[in-house]
């Protein structure tokens, strides 16, 4: 994954660079052993809107009241 001189081989650059695309919001992280990259874990996160209290349901209260 590395050469000689320490620079990333490109077919490693390509895949770092594909994961990154399209990514709104998460994480890629790569990890390194004895000087070489042994692995690249992309974490994508999906982002919900908040709903307002308006829209979102009530339960009934099931307490009865004296």
């Amino acid at each position: 994954m590395l050469s000689s001189k320490g620079r990333l081989d490109q077919q490693v650059m390509e895949k770092i660079a594909s994961l990154l695309e399209g990514l709104e919001f998460g994480t890629v992280q790569i990890t390194v052993h004895d000087s070489q990259i042994t692995q690249i874990d992309r974490l994508e996160k999906h982002r919900l809107p908040l709903q307002t209290k308006s829209s979102v349901q009530s339960f009934p209260n099931k307490t009865k009241s004296r």
